[in-house]
Protein backbone atom coordinates (compact mmCIF):
# COMPACT_ATOMS: atom_id res chain seq x y z
CA UNK A 1 0.00 0.00 0.00
CA UNK A 2 1.35 3.54 -1.58
CA UNK A 3 1.49 5.92 1.70
CA UNK A 4 -0.12 9.05 1.35
CA UNK A 5 1.80 12.53 0.40
CA UNK A 6 2.31 15.04 3.17
CA UNK A 7 1.23 18.93 2.49
CA UNK A 8 4.22 19.93 0.85
CA UNK A 9 6.47 16.80 1.24
CA UNK A 10 6.87 18.20 4.34
CA UNK A 11 8.84 15.77 7.35
CA UNK A 12 6.60 14.13 10.27
CA UNK A 13 8.81 15.90 12.54
CA UNK A 14 11.97 18.26 12.79
CA UNK A 15 15.54 17.02 12.98
CA UNK A 16 17.54 17.41 16.18
CA UNK A 17 14.25 17.32 18.67
CA UNK A 18 13.48 20.96 17.22
CA UNK A 19 9.58 21.86 17.92
CA UNK A 20 7.59 23.04 15.06
CA UNK A 21 5.55 25.99 14.93
CA UNK A 22 2.78 23.92 13.38
CA UNK A 23 1.69 20.83 12.73
CA UNK A 24 -0.78 19.55 10.24
CA UNK A 25 -3.30 16.42 10.94
CA UNK A 26 -5.85 15.09 9.18
CA UNK A 27 -9.62 14.32 10.70
CA UNK A 28 -12.10 12.46 7.96
CA UNK A 29 -14.82 11.74 10.31
CA UNK A 30 -16.65 14.21 12.97
CA UNK A 31 -20.02 13.15 14.27
CA UNK A 32 -21.97 11.78 11.70
CA UNK A 33 -26.13 12.74 11.50
CA UNK A 34 -27.97 9.54 12.01
CA UNK A 35 -28.61 7.86 8.34
CA UNK A 36 -25.82 9.91 6.53
CA UNK A 37 -22.84 8.98 4.90
CA UNK A 38 -19.65 11.28 5.86
CA UNK A 39 -17.16 9.21 3.73
CA UNK A 40 -17.16 11.79 0.79
CA UNK A 41 -15.21 14.24 2.65
CA UNK A 42 -12.60 11.39 4.02
CA UNK A 43 -10.60 11.70 0.76
CA UNK A 44 -10.12 15.79 1.25
CA UNK A 45 -6.73 16.05 3.63
CA UNK A 46 -5.01 13.92 0.94
CA UNK A 47 -6.45 15.84 -2.38
CA UNK A 48 -5.24 18.96 -0.67
CA UNK A 49 -1.49 17.20 0.29
CA UNK A 50 -1.25 15.97 -3.48
CA UNK A 51 -2.06 19.10 -4.87
CA UNK A 52 0.20 21.03 -2.51
CA UNK A 53 3.19 18.52 -4.56
CA UNK A 54 3.34 20.75 -7.14
CA UNK A 55 4.68 23.50 -5.02
CA UNK A 56 6.70 21.42 -2.95
CA UNK A 57 10.21 21.98 -4.90
CA UNK A 58 9.12 25.51 -4.94
CA UNK A 59 9.24 26.50 -0.70
CA UNK A 60 12.22 28.39 -0.94
CA UNK A 61 11.39 30.44 -3.83
CA UNK A 62 9.97 33.69 -3.76
CA UNK A 63 6.10 33.84 -2.71
CA UNK A 64 4.07 36.93 -4.08
CA UNK A 65 1.47 35.96 -1.82
CA UNK A 66 3.96 36.33 1.10
CA UNK A 67 6.54 38.78 0.18
CA UNK A 68 9.32 36.13 0.37
CA UNK A 69 9.98 32.43 0.61
CA UNK A 70 7.26 30.29 2.21
CA UNK A 71 9.20 29.83 5.94
CA UNK A 72 10.39 33.78 5.17
CA UNK A 73 14.18 32.05 4.68
CA UNK A 74 14.20 30.42 7.79
CA UNK A 75 14.26 26.76 8.22
CA UNK A 76 11.43 24.67 7.87
CA UNK A 77 9.38 24.81 10.98
CA UNK A 78 6.27 23.12 10.14
CA UNK A 79 4.95 19.51 9.66
CA UNK A 80 2.20 16.90 8.88
CA UNK A 81 1.37 14.20 11.29
CA UNK A 82 -0.98 12.46 8.97
CA UNK A 83 -4.80 11.68 9.63
CA UNK A 84 -5.47 10.65 13.03
CA UNK A 85 -8.40 7.48 12.69
CA UNK A 86 -11.58 8.36 12.55
CA UNK A 87 -14.76 6.40 11.97
CA UNK A 88 -18.16 7.36 10.96
CA UNK A 89 -20.84 7.36 13.42
CA UNK A 90 -18.35 6.71 16.39
CA UNK A 91 -19.31 10.23 16.88
CA UNK A 92 -18.62 10.08 20.68
CA UNK A 93 -14.96 8.61 19.67
CA UNK A 94 -14.19 10.44 17.08
CA UNK A 95 -14.46 13.81 19.14
CA UNK A 96 -12.16 12.50 21.97
CA UNK A 97 -9.53 11.26 18.90
CA UNK A 98 -9.41 15.39 17.73
CA UNK A 99 -9.64 16.97 20.63
CA UNK A 100 -7.06 14.79 22.34
CA UNK A 101 -4.43 15.46 19.01
CA UNK A 102 -5.52 18.77 19.12
CA UNK A 103 -4.53 19.17 22.95
CA UNK A 104 -1.15 16.76 22.12
CA UNK A 105 -0.08 19.52 19.38
CA UNK A 106 -0.72 22.71 21.84
CA UNK A 107 1.58 21.22 24.72
CA UNK A 108 4.66 21.21 22.00
CA UNK A 109 3.53 24.00 22.35
CA UNK A 110 2.60 24.57 18.21
CA UNK A 111 0.11 25.64 16.15
CA UNK A 112 -2.52 22.89 14.95
CA UNK A 113 -3.54 22.70 11.76
CA UNK A 114 -6.74 20.60 11.37
CA UNK A 115 -7.74 19.40 7.85
CA UNK A 116 -11.66 18.05 7.73
CA UNK A 117 -13.94 16.49 7.21
CA UNK A 118 -17.12 18.27 7.48
CA UNK A 119 -18.14 20.86 9.90
CA UNK A 120 -18.58 18.63 12.87
CA UNK A 121 -14.31 18.22 13.15
CA UNK A 122 -14.26 21.74 14.16
CA UNK A 123 -16.17 21.18 17.57
CA UNK A 124 -13.83 18.94 19.26
CA UNK A 125 -10.99 21.06 17.43
CA UNK A 126 -12.29 23.96 19.30
CA UNK A 127 -12.65 21.97 22.94
CA UNK A 128 -9.20 21.27 22.82
CA UNK A 129 -8.30 24.80 23.22
CA UNK A 130 -9.90 24.93 26.65
CA UNK A 131 -6.57 25.33 28.82
CA UNK A 132 -5.45 28.08 26.10
CA UNK A 133 -8.40 31.04 26.06
CA UNK A 134 -9.01 33.18 26.07
CA UNK A 135 -9.94 32.97 22.40
CA UNK A 136 -11.51 34.81 19.50
CA UNK A 137 -12.42 32.59 16.68
CA UNK A 138 -12.55 33.90 13.16
CA UNK A 139 -15.05 31.56 10.99
CA UNK A 140 -14.65 32.09 6.90
CA UNK A 141 -17.90 30.57 6.45
CA UNK A 142 -21.50 30.95 3.91
CA UNK A 143 -23.68 29.82 6.89
CA UNK A 144 -23.22 30.63 10.85
CA UNK A 145 -23.68 27.04 11.93
CA UNK A 146 -25.90 28.22 14.67
CA UNK A 147 -28.41 25.12 15.37
CA UNK A 148 -28.89 23.38 18.38
CA UNK A 149 -29.21 20.27 17.16
CA UNK A 150 -30.36 18.05 14.03
CA UNK A 151 -32.01 14.95 14.00
CA UNK A 152 -30.92 14.76 17.57
CA UNK A 153 -27.57 14.93 17.33
CA UNK A 154 -25.97 18.23 18.46
CA UNK A 155 -22.78 17.89 17.63
CA UNK A 156 -23.18 17.75 13.71
CA UNK A 157 -21.52 20.11 11.03
CA UNK A 158 -24.46 22.79 11.84
CA UNK A 159 -23.65 23.36 15.33
CA UNK A 160 -19.97 24.44 15.44
CA UNK A 161 -20.66 27.86 16.41
CA UNK A 162 -23.42 27.47 18.63
CA UNK A 163 -21.47 24.91 20.55
CA UNK A 164 -18.13 27.11 20.45
CA UNK A 165 -20.35 29.84 21.83
CA UNK A 166 -20.55 27.56 25.15
CA UNK A 167 -17.39 27.20 25.72
CA UNK A 168 -16.05 29.19 28.81
CA UNK A 169 -11.94 29.79 27.06
CA UNK A 170 -13.92 31.43 23.50
CA UNK A 171 -14.28 35.24 24.09
CA UNK A 172 -15.79 35.93 20.92
CA UNK A 173 -16.15 35.33 17.32
CA UNK A 174 -16.63 37.46 13.64
CA UNK A 175 -18.62 35.03 11.43
CA UNK A 176 -17.18 36.31 7.44
CA UNK A 177 -18.86 35.23 4.12
CA UNK A 178 -22.52 35.05 5.00
CA UNK A 179 -25.10 34.85 2.27
CA UNK A 180 -27.88 33.58 0.93
CA UNK A 181 -29.98 30.84 2.71
CA UNK A 182 -28.95 28.09 5.18
CA UNK A 183 -30.26 26.03 8.06
CA UNK A 184 -30.52 29.28 10.12
CA UNK A 185 -33.42 30.37 11.53
CA UNK A 186 -34.24 33.61 13.77
CA UNK A 187 -34.04 31.34 16.45
CA UNK A 188 -30.28 30.93 15.35
CA UNK A 189 -30.01 34.74 14.19
CA UNK A 190 -31.31 35.63 17.69
CA UNK A 191 -29.23 33.10 19.51
CA UNK A 192 -26.28 34.29 17.82
CA UNK A 193 -26.41 37.93 18.33
CA UNK A 194 -27.38 37.14 21.86
CA UNK A 195 -24.11 35.69 22.24
CA UNK A 196 -22.26 38.76 20.88
CA UNK A 197 -21.13 37.39 17.32
CA UNK A 198 -20.16 39.85 14.61
CA UNK A 199 -21.93 39.09 10.83
CA UNK A 200 -20.09 40.04 8.04
CA UNK A 201 -21.88 39.39 5.33
CA UNK A 202 -19.71 38.74 2.03
CA UNK A 203 -20.93 41.66 0.04
CA UNK A 204 -19.81 43.89 2.87
CA UNK A 205 -16.71 42.28 2.23
CA UNK A 206 -16.77 42.79 -1.59
CA UNK A 207 -17.88 46.32 -0.77
CA UNK A 208 -15.57 47.36 2.03
CA UNK A 209 -12.61 44.89 1.92
CA UNK A 210 -11.40 42.48 4.63
CA UNK A 211 -11.05 45.43 7.37
CA UNK A 212 -15.01 45.11 7.34
CA UNK A 213 -14.56 41.51 9.54
CA UNK A 214 -11.07 42.36 10.90
CA UNK A 215 -11.90 45.29 12.61
CA UNK A 216 -14.03 43.60 15.08
CA UNK A 217 -11.02 41.23 16.03
CA UNK A 218 -9.71 42.89 19.07
CA UNK A 219 -5.49 43.90 18.59
CA UNK A 220 -3.70 41.51 19.85
CA UNK A 221 -6.04 38.16 20.36
CA UNK A 222 -5.60 34.98 20.16
CA UNK A 223 -7.53 34.02 17.48
CA UNK A 224 -8.73 30.81 15.98
CA UNK A 225 -9.19 30.65 12.10
CA UNK A 226 -12.13 28.06 10.70
CA UNK A 227 -12.53 27.93 7.87
CA UNK A 228 -15.24 26.25 5.32
CA UNK A 229 -14.96 25.95 1.89
CA UNK A 230 -18.07 27.21 1.14
CA UNK A 231 -16.79 30.48 2.32
CA UNK A 232 -15.56 31.18 -0.89
CA UNK A 233 -17.01 31.56 -4.40
CA UNK A 234 -17.82 28.12 -5.81
CA UNK A 235 -16.04 29.55 -9.10
CA UNK A 236 -12.70 28.80 -7.62
CA UNK A 237 -14.25 26.05 -4.64
CA UNK A 238 -16.61 23.94 -6.58
CA UNK A 239 -16.14 20.65 -4.33
CA UNK A 240 -18.72 21.82 -1.56
CA UNK A 241 -22.02 20.19 -0.68
CA UNK A 242 -23.71 23.63 -0.89
CA UNK A 243 -22.56 25.73 -3.53
CA UNK A 244 -23.48 28.96 -2.98
CA UNK A 245 -22.50 32.02 -5.26
CA UNK A 246 -21.09 35.55 -4.34
CA UNK A 247 -18.54 34.28 -1.96
CA UNK A 248 -15.40 35.71 -0.88
CA UNK A 249 -12.45 35.81 -3.48
CA UNK A 250 -8.76 33.78 -3.14
CA UNK A 251 -7.47 37.16 -2.31
CA UNK A 252 -9.94 37.89 -0.07
CA UNK A 253 -9.13 35.03 2.26
CA UNK A 254 -5.63 35.28 2.31
CA UNK A 255 -5.67 39.09 3.10
CA UNK A 256 -7.87 37.89 5.56
CA UNK A 257 -5.54 35.17 6.97
CA UNK A 258 -2.53 37.86 6.53
CA UNK A 259 -4.59 40.37 8.21
CA UNK A 260 -5.09 38.30 11.78
CA UNK A 261 -1.70 37.91 11.38
CA UNK A 262 -0.58 40.94 11.80
CA UNK A 263 -3.17 42.24 14.37
CA UNK A 264 -3.34 39.34 16.33
CA UNK A 265 -2.43 36.03 16.15
CA UNK A 266 -3.44 32.98 14.86
CA UNK A 267 -3.30 30.11 17.25
CA UNK A 268 -5.36 27.57 15.21
CA UNK A 269 -6.38 26.71 11.98
CA UNK A 270 -8.64 24.55 10.46
CA UNK A 271 -10.25 24.00 6.86
CA UNK A 272 -13.13 21.90 6.54
CA UNK A 273 -16.21 21.05 4.25
CA UNK A 274 -13.96 20.12 1.45
CA UNK A 275 -16.22 17.14 -0.67
CA UNK A 276 -14.13 15.91 -3.38
CA UNK A 277 -16.64 14.44 -5.51
CA UNK A 278 -17.88 17.62 -6.54
CA UNK A 279 -14.81 19.17 -7.50
CA UNK A 280 -14.02 20.19 -10.83
CA UNK A 281 -10.90 19.12 -12.50
CA UNK A 282 -8.85 19.36 -8.71
CA UNK A 283 -9.67 23.19 -8.48
CA UNK A 284 -10.74 22.78 -5.18
CA UNK A 285 -7.87 20.91 -3.53
CA UNK A 286 -5.44 23.07 -5.55
CA UNK A 287 -6.98 26.72 -3.76
CA UNK A 288 -7.29 25.21 -0.64
CA UNK A 289 -3.82 23.66 -0.80
CA UNK A 290 -2.59 27.52 -1.51
CA UNK A 291 -4.55 28.83 1.22
CA UNK A 292 -3.05 26.87 3.78
CA UNK A 293 0.81 27.53 2.35
CA UNK A 294 -0.75 30.93 2.96
CA UNK A 295 -1.76 29.87 6.52
CA UNK A 296 1.41 28.44 7.50
CA UNK A 297 3.27 31.64 5.86
CA UNK A 298 1.36 33.53 8.32
CA UNK A 299 2.21 31.75 11.32
CA UNK A 300 6.02 31.90 10.36
CA UNK A 301 5.76 35.48 10.45
CA UNK A 302 4.10 36.07 13.89
CA UNK A 303 6.26 37.29 16.84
Amino acid sequence: MTASPSFLDLPNRLADNRIPRAVIFGAGHGSTYPGKDSSGYVPAADRIRAASLYDAELVENWDFDLGGPLFDGKPVCCVDTGDIATTMHDNTGNRTRIEAKTREILALPAVPILLGGDDSVVIPFLAGFADHGPVWILQIDAHIDWRDEVHGERYGYSSPMRRASEMPHVAGMVQVGLRSVGSARLAEIEAAQGFGSRFVTAREVHAAGVNAALRHIPEGARVIITLDCDGLDPSIMPGVAARTPGGLTYTQVIDLIGGVGQRAKIIGFDLVEFYPPADIDGLTALTASRLLANTIGAIVRQD
